[in-house]
């Protein structure tokens, strides 16, 4: 990869993003949000679990599947909660990416040891095989597994994947499957994106579904068994109470925790189905600012870029020629020019049509130094999306509107597939 000029010399990376609340569902085609439920907002799976005694997991020795983001409202953590209480017999706890109690960065995890405030075995499910994590439920001699990690919405978001690997090891071991369901950030109204094909599973997307699956994670269960698994995992879903489709996260009246290190504010969620892309592209995607997948760039980068996004008229959307050094991740301590990405209306915004609009222009304008970052198989991006759809559709000098044509009919089956598994409206 070369530099190029054009790039002022240190200057540092700018400020916050544009406060987003009380403008609306992320995601295009938005239905108008539900009112916020009386009484204290929405309350989580957990929280109607809780409240009526754990009667569902009465005389269960319980394995949990939880990340820092499983918490109450007083911020306690859920896996300590339950560990303090008589009416419930928390045996073991497995984490995802970044760890149970989130210390570890993007693609690593904490390992499997003797949690040192309960004292509970945590045993590492990230990048296992479902033999494996098989093997830890039964070593671990639960009868039940619950899983309640929030999710962000997007398909290359490891956590759904984490619990699809988890029902699969559920059904190998023979335990039960229980979730608690989060509402989807997003506001959950319309699926969009491209739909993953197959022959390009991995670890960012074993199934196909849509990149935006605008789905709770007690949803996705229900169609991850319905669909793939033959309906042997049969997962029990805690629903939440007063979540309605279309509820900004401003609405639910919950707190925001990081579900991961580079996931630190809703503004982040809401860009990053789209933004996400940025990880296979050879521009910094913002990992090492303070507003990653907001702050996008590289070295080679200069302020045409901003002028030509802004020209582009993308719906809910506006950019501001930025200047940043990420200080870990892509263009470590180099500086780089690039955009911070303001979104102004959330209703109106599409993240995956913004970001793939913002990679077709950085390729023209750039296109001695624009380049897809590949992996040992097929390219990153076509891991992402799917497929290499989109990725031949661009290197073949296709617009914007004809690279979404080419998603439509799968993403039509997808729509129509996923309405079969919803629990809200």
């Amino acid at each position: 990869m070369t530099t190029r000029r054009g790039v002022l010399r240190g200057i540092a990376a700018g400020g916050a993003a544009v406060p987003l609340a009380a403008l609306g569902s992320t995601g295009a085609q938005a239905a108008p949000a539900a009112p916020a439920a009386r009484g204290g907002g929405v309350r989580t799976g957990f929280e109607v679990l809780r409240a009526g005694g754990y009667r569902e997991l009465r005389g269960q020795k319980v394995g949990m599947v939880a990340n820092p983001t499983a918490v109450i409202r007083d911020l306690s953590h859920e896996v300590d909660v339950m560990h303090g209480s008589s009416g419930v017999d928390l045996a073991a706890v497995f984490g995802p990416e970044h760890g149970f109690r989130g210390s570890a960065q993007a693609g690593g995890s904490e390992g499997s040891y003797k949690d040192p405030r309960t004292g509970i075995p945590v045993y590492d499910a990230y990048a296992k095989t479902p033999e494996q994590i098989a093997d830890y439920f039964t070593r671990s001699g639960i009868d039940t597994v619950v899983f309640d990690i929030q999710d962000v919405g997007a398909r290359f978001y490891t956590y759904i994947w984490t619990m699809f690997d988890c029902m699969r090891a559920a059904i190998q071991a023979g335990k039960r499957f229980v979730v608690l369901d989060r509402p989807n950030p997003l506001g959950g109204v319309e699926a969009t994106g491209p739909v993953l094909h197959t022959e390009y599973a991995s670890g960012v997307g074993r199934e196909p579904i849509a990149q935006q699956h605008a789905m709770t994670v007690g949803e996705l269960a229900r169609l991850f068994d319905g669909e793939f698994l033959g309906g042997k995992a049969k997962p029990q879903v805690v629903q939440m109470r007063g979540w309605r489709r279309g509820m900004t996260w401003e609405e639910t009246g919950l707190p925001w925790v990081l579900p991961s290190p580079n996931m630190p504010t809703i503004n982040t969620a809401v860009a990053y189905p789209g933004m996400g892309l940025f990880e296979a592209v050879n521009l910094s995607e913002g990992r090492g600012t303070t507003v990653p997948f907001e702050m996008v760039g590289a070295p080679y980068v200069d302020w045409h870029w901003a002028d030509d996004l802004n020209g582009l008229g993308l719906p809910g959307v506006r950019f501001r020629e930025a200047y940043f050094a990420p200080t870990f991740s892509k263009w470590v301590n180099q500086n780089c020019g690039g955009v911070q990405l303001f979104v102004t209306d959330r209703r109106r915004f599409d993240p995956i049509r913004t970001a793939l609009a913002m990679i077709i222009s950085a390729r023209r304008l750039y296109p001695k130094d624009f380049a897809w970052r590949e992996s040992k198989a097929p390219y990153w991006i076509d891991l992402l999306t799917g497929s290499d759809q989109v990725r031949t559709a661009i290197d073949g000098g296709a617009n914007i509107d004809q690279v979404v044509a080419g998603w439509q009919a799968d993403l039509a089956r997808f729509r129509a597939q996923r309405q079969r598994y919803l629990l809200y409206r």
